[in-house]
């Protein structure tokens, strides 16, 4: 087991450049199933999570084969199975999403109830209504989810809540049913965008009509597409909280504004330096911050993934902050850690005058003891500790903390970090931080 000592304290400055999108990533790889030709996916990144997707589809039959550090070779040609093994499935959210290849080849799947990170029920019966209206039955016995049907056909469906997985898993669905599929309310992320233009490379006829309205036309086969992964926003948000919660400055290569405009408006209000480039953005402190707060909200609205890195640099910041979370009942986690490290942070619960229509997450998997919102008191001065990271975004979010504080941090599980970061520690050694990796 390795843990990152980290010597805080020192400003970040140089330039970085983003990889791959980790939430697209290994969906795209997925996709890539549906086609008994060969894809190719190019800008990778070399994370747990892919390493593990890549498993699964070996692990089914099917081939892929790593081109070079980035670039993947994948086809679902020999795929033989339609059951993935327990053991890799609790490993990642993706275990689900193989329901598309998988009926529309075998008309069965046999799928573990997903993993990932613990950050709420992220409950998947948004998926199971949309399957079921296209012709699956769905049942869950002994640990797994057991789904077949004689015949996929198009469908419409509404989704009650907004759900990004959701989404991309009934458009994975839909490409090779017989007729017309029309999802609304459907999720509108830019990775949604990604995996559709692959998709539609392949030979998919999908496309967004208007807002939150998708419609896609079933074919009869997709052939295989090369297709550039997109760059990482929450990778990008990462290291301009660096950048801004360590005073420094830090180029970061391939941010894109129009996937980062929620996160780059709060940083106008807060006083933060930015700077939109052709090729990237510049991001650096000029002035103190000022305490802003936010409420998260599905896209194109500020990303659940980005408030912990956001509650870090509130610390820092001038006045009182709210972080107010709507997408997950129960993402707070990292908080007590922040409070270990001297952060000034109180839980509450705010009155929300209709509950059901403002939160993205079901209330029946609410509990008391959940909160869904921080009040954050700053500047203050963080301390160096001893911590064990819980997940991946709390793993980025106690990195910056550690950045930022005052003395030395040992975080261990950072195996959490890799999981949806390639070389964090190497990169942010390239930018001036003391941070080592400790087997």
């Amino acid at each position: 087991m390795a843990e990152f000592l980290i010597e805080g304290g020192h400003p970040l400055k140089g330039e970085i450049a983003l990889l791959g999108a980790k939430n697209s990533s290994f969906k795209l790889m997925i996709a890539a199933l549906l086609s008994n030709k060969e894809s190719i996916l190019e800008n990778v990144p070399k994370i747990k999570d892919v390493e593990t997707t890549m498993e699964i589809v070996q692990a089914l039959g099917g081939e892929v084969k790593k081109i070079n550090t980035h670039t993947f070779s994948i086809s679902g040609k020999r795929i033989s199975s339609f059951k993935i093994p327990q053991f890799l499935g609790e490993k990642s959210r993706s275990s689900f999403m193989f329901v598309g290849p998988l009926l529309n080849r075998f008309g069965r799947a046999v799928l573990p109830c997903p993993g990932g990170d613990k950050i709420g029920q992220r409950p998947i019966e948004r998926h199971l209504e949309g399957l079921k209206t296209m012709g699956a039955e769905i049942d869950y016995q002994d640990g797994f989810f057991k789904a077949r049907t004689k015949k996929l056909k198009g469908s419409f469906y509404r989704f009650s809540k907004n759900t990004h997985t959701g989404t991309e898993t009934l458009i994975m669905i839909s490409v090779l049913a017989h007729g017309k599929t029309v999802l609304e309310n459907a999720a509108c992320e830019p990775e949604v965008d990604d995996l559709i233009s692959f998709l539609n490379k392949m030979g998919a006829k999908v496309k967004i009509t208007k807002p939150r309205r998708i419609e896609i036309q079933g074919v009869r086969r997709l052939k295989g597409a090369r297709h550039q992964v997109m760059f990482d926003r929450n990778e990008a948000v990462t290291f301009a909280c660096a950048a801004l919660g360590t005073k420094g400055e830090v180029f970061v290569r391939n941010a894109e504004e129009k996937n980062l405009t929620a996160f780059l408006e709060k940083l106008k209000e807060i006083g933060a330096g930015f700077k939109i480039e052709d090729s990237g953005i510049k991001f650096f402190y000029k002035t103190p911050l000022r305490a802003k707060s936010i409420t998260t909200r599905p896209h194109p609205g500020f990303m659940t993934d980005w408030q912990a890195l956001w509650s870090v640099l509130m610390t820092q910041a001038v006045g009182e902050s709210v972080v107010q979370e709507t997408i997950f009942e129960n993402r707070f986690g990292y908080v007590p850690y922040l409070q270990k490290m001297g952060a000034k942070i109180e839980f509450f619960n705010p009155e929300v005058a209709n509950p059901q229509e403002f939160y993205n997450f079901n209330l029946e998997d609410d509990c008391p003891e959940f909160f869904h919102a921080i009040r954050i008191f700053g500047p203050t001065t963080l301390n160096g500790a001893k911590i064990r990271i819980p997940d991946i975004r709390a793993g980025a979010t106690l990195t910056l903390a550690a950045l930022t504080a005052k003395g030395k941090t040992i975080l261990s599980n950072i195996e959490h970090i890799d999981r949806g970061y390639e070389n964090l520690d190497d990169r942010l050694r390239s930018l001036g931080a003391r941070i080592k990796r400790i087997e």
